[in-house]
């Protein structure tokens, strides 16, 4: 089976795969202080929940954004599961051409969303992260990944409100009643749940012009499905896109 593993600002996604299934998967917070043998721990304790053998691991796929635990994981694939990963980065093949100024500076999590994306519903295709930060992925016609628009995540945004404006409690992100809010909790609700929607809705409005009018539009991430809920701009919410498009990575570097 082939483990895949998203390693993000928030949380670490894994998912095992039986050939194109996904036998189980999970979702844990990353850590940046914990090393090899603490996360080894963690994911054989998750494997004897799901009564899954270590030995039934034959290889491992690894994106990352954060640099300081990419060291820590592949350590934990080699001396833990035996296999030596497959990290997205430079010199991998991911059968997409990044048409941007400085190609080097895409995330990898960006680019294998794309790549699964442009598998599931074809292109022009737009992918939308809702994570620390919210990633506007844009994938051309022709299959190129041509480009991003990054915004502040929404709880990231929701995070500055309750650090910086004194008066305002912390809020469970979830839809209000209404738009106008008749209480602070509400209020605050409406201007983060629905001011998002409309931030989705204008950035893909413009990209679409840009892609040529006509591109699909997909989201994942923790709160893609909140957030879609509330436009009908999102046509797909795929919460395991980036573990799928891992495993396309993977097949495609050991055909």
């Amino acid at each position: 089976m082939l483990l895949c593993i998203d390693i993000g600002n928030t949380n670490i996604k894994l998912g095992l795969f039986e050939g194109d299934k996904i036998r189980a998967h999970w979702r844990i917070a990353t850590e940046r202080t914990r090393l090899a043998d603490e996360y080894a721990m963690l994911l054989l304790d998750l494997f004897r929940t799901e009564q899954i053998a270590v030995n039934t691991v034959t290889g491992v796929a690894l994106s990352s954004v954060v640099p300081t635990l990419t060291p820590e994981f592949i350590e934990l694939s080699r001396r833990y599961l035996k296999q030596m990963p497959l990290v997205v980065g430079p010199g991998v093949k991911t059968g997409m051409n990044i048409r941007t100024d400085h190609p080097a500076e895409v995330g990898a999590d960006l680019i294998v969303n794309a790549v699964a994306a442009r598998a599931l519903y074809g292109s022009p295709v737009i992918v939308i992260a809702f994570g620390t930060a919210t990633a506007f992925s844009a994938v051309a016609a022709s299959g190129d990944f041509v480009g991003v628009a990054i915004a502040p995540g929404v709880a990231t945004s929701a995070e500055a409100l309750f650090r910086f404006a004194a008066k305002l409690p912390q809020v469970e992100l979830a839809r209000p009643p209404h738009a106008i809010g008749k209480n602070t909790v509400h209020s605050m609700q409406a201007g983060l749940v629905f001011g998002y929607a409309g931030l989705v809705e204008g950035i893909v409005k413009r990209m679409r012009a840009e892609l040529g009018g006509s591109a699909r539009v997909v989201a994942t991430g923790g709160l893609a499905s909140l957030i879609a809920a509330e436009t009908d701009i999102i046509e797909h919410v795929e919460p395991n896109l980036t573990l799928l498009g891992l495993r396309q990575i993977y097949a495609m570097n050991k055909a």
